[in-house]
């Protein structure tokens, strides 16, 4: 803010020397006034001009190599990863948090399939197997999210990218036995759930997709 100021007290200045050279030159042939002013209207302008360079190089921001060393070890991982972007992957992930916890919930194995990795899809299918052999049905109706965040990031030996995003989320979880009665869980009870989750994806791979790999509460 100050060296705005300071610019617009040297424009008043060069308002009032021009006024002063109005005053004093009034009485010379109108040619040698107007040399005379524009001669000394050039020079004050070029001072002024100094003085503006000379400001804004001292107020510029400051580009260094500290800001990069500023940065955690999770951003520095991030940047490794070719066209990576954290708000559009967060807002990725956040989609598929939702699907992947209804879909867990209904059962839907076919698009489980399509956002979890092998290892994590052969649990999901045990456990929903496990809950149609004993009549239990689970379901989920999810609220929102208090938060999504990025908590760890790291690139393995064989180019495989891992993200760990915290989830806390509001749901409302049950599960009814054969007789549809609920056995676990709160119709009118909103959770508050808190997940860690681990998203991969190799670098070398020609799909953008990031695929889950483990959770944890």
């Amino acid at each position: 803010m100050s060296q705005y100021l300071d610019i617009i007290i040297l424009l008043v200045v060069i308002v009032l020397i021009f006024q002063k050279l109005k005053t004093v030159l009034g009485t010379r042939p109108e040619m040698e006034e107007r040399q005379e002013a524009d001669l000394k209207a050039a020079k004050i302008l070029t001072v002024v001009a100094k003085e503006i360079e000379k400001q804004e190089q001292t107020n510029a921001p400051i580009i260094s190599s500290e800001s990069t060393a500023e940065l955690s070890d999770t951003d520095k991982t991030l940047k490794e990863i070719p066209n990576f972007n954290k708000e559009s992957f967060l807002t990725s992930a956040k989609k598929a948090f939702e699907l992947i916890v209804t879909s867990f919930a209904k059962g839907d194995t076919q698009t489980l399939e399509m956002l979890v990795n092998s290892k994590l899809y052969k649990k999901f299918q045990e456990i929903i197997n496990k809950r149609a052999d004993e009549g239990i049905t689970s379901e989920t109706d999810f609220i929102g999210f208090d938060s999504a965040e990025i908590t760890h990031a790291e690139i393995s030996k064989n180019n495989i990218a891992k993200i760990t995003v915290k989830f806390i989320s509001e749901q409302v979880n049950l599960l009814r036995n054969k007789e549809g009665e609920v056995i676990e869980g709160d119709e009118q009870y909103i959770q508050n759930i808190t997940d860690v989750w681990t998203f991969e994806r190799a670098l070398t791979s020609t799909s953008p997709n990031w695929l889950l790999a483990s959770t944890k509460k």
